[in-house]
């Protein structure tokens, strides 16, 4: 079912060189990924089926300490959970929390979950850019679970899929294609009724286990431990309909036209209660019209996935503003920015695209930087793009 390896260090990039800009090869071999390069992983691994990689990153500390990782709960832009396993059952809490609401760390099973810490701070945003041979449009975020002896969130199984890193501690994972996924009446979290696990792993700091969506698992803190989760979003069919027609409704009256319905045909009728077929028509045309314009939804669809989360917001350059950038840049950590083959999309916003300026903004979207000799070719208009985005905070000046 899973597979298990562990590589040299000494025949590929190391992770800790691939935070400094070493160039993404889905040809070569990572470390990262047991040895396997990012192309022969997801062919064989990617929505498929598990992979446990021992010494993924070998040597590898917290980078965020305990008091860091709690001050982050504190904060009310933070999302946070707390969730303990006592005598009365499960209890579930949402942040922020004071460092004095926390239970003690010597008190057994209880699990402190915060996501987003990607947004938050840099080094975490770094780790997760080891993880760009996925498209960014799945791309989602980090979440640090700490626990104590004990602490976990019971059986369980995501939607989506995920990397689960152990940083600080052991962890012992149980897993296994579940086909019963009747869940316990009652309870605050979502936890398997009958969980049948088929493998069983304790991951070391450094060790990785990969899981597919809708693999049941479920990870208990042998002692203090820090596990980080690099999720991938995975929107429903239902979902992504939803969105996109919210947004499409916000230009329905250009992308359909102004024409007015008319019926100059139309009989007497003896039943005035019924809606005349020309009409039903008439709406469907509407909206065929609407949906079948691909310019249109190609913007729908990147503004929707660029889109940065509720919890986010940028500050605003307090020095230099309007100057025009002319050297170095690179994306501020909270900016998504993507691309289809006729538009550049970044923090919900789109912008027709083509020719060196298309090739320069793919390239910023690709790497997350330009150099100065770059940011030199560029044409009057997109400098003119750059300098607003710079002092919109979406990128800053780089040093």
């Amino acid at each position: 079912v899973s597979l298990s390896v562990q590589v040299s260090a000494t025949t590929h990039c190391s992770v800790m060189s691939m935070v400094q800009n070493c160039p993404m090869d889905i040809q070569q071999p990572l470390q990262l990924l047991g040895g396997l390069t990012p192309q022969q992983f997801m062919k064989r691994h990617w929505q498929k089926k598990p992979l446990l990689v021992r010494k993924a990153i070998p040597g590898f500390k917290p980078l965020l300490e305990r008091p860091a990782l709690f001050d982050l709960a504190s904060r009310e832009e933070v999302e946070s959970r707390l969730l303990s396993q006592g005598s009365k059952g499960w209890h579930f809490r949402r942040g922020p929390f004071e460092r004095r609401a926390l239970p003690a760390l010597k008190a057994p099973d209880w699990t402190m979950l915060v996501q987003g810490v990607d947004l938050h701070d840099e080094s975490v945003h770094r780790l997760m850019q080891q993880f760009r041979f996925v498209p960014d449009a799945r791309l989602d975020d980090v979440m640090i679970s700490y626990a104590t002896d004990g602490g976990g969130v019971g059986p369980h199984f995501d939607s989506y899929d995920v990397f689960l890193l152990q940083v600080h501690g052991q962890r012992r994972w149980r897993i296994g294609r579940q086909k019963d996924l009747s869940l316990v009446d009652g309870l605050p979290l979502k936890i398997l009724a009958n969980f049948q696990p088929e493998d069983e792993y304790v991951l070391e700091p450094g060790d990785m286990l990969y899981l597919p969506p809708r693999w049941a698992h479920d990870g208990v803190a042998v002692g203090e431990c820090m596990t980080y989760s690099i999720g991938f979003r995975q929107p429903a069919r239902g979902e992504l309909a939803r969105e996109l027609l919210q947004r499409l409704a916000e230009d329905a009256e250009d992308a359909a036209g102004t024409a007015v319905y008319r019926d100059p045909g139309q009989p007497a009728v003896e039943s005035p209660g019924g809606i005349p077929p020309g009409m039903m028509d008439f709406a469907r045309d509407a909206l065929q019209a609407v949906l079948n314009d691909p310019v249109e939804l190609q913007c729908l669809l990147g503004e929707y996935l660029s889109e940065p989360k509720a919890n986010v917001w940028f500050e605003a350059e307090s020095e230099g503003t309007g100057r025009t950038v002319t050297g170095a840049v690179a994306l501020d950590r909270r900016t998504r920015m993507m691309f289809d083959e006729q538009h550049i999309f970044i923090n919900g916003e789109s912008y027709r695209a083509s020719g060196r300026d298309a090739q320069l903004m793919r390239r910023l979207a690709d790497e997350r930087c330009l150099a100065a000799g770059e940011v030199a070719r560029a044409s009057q208009g997109a400098r003119q793009l750059l300098t607003d985005w710079r002092d919109a905070g979406w990128l800053h000046d780089k040093q």
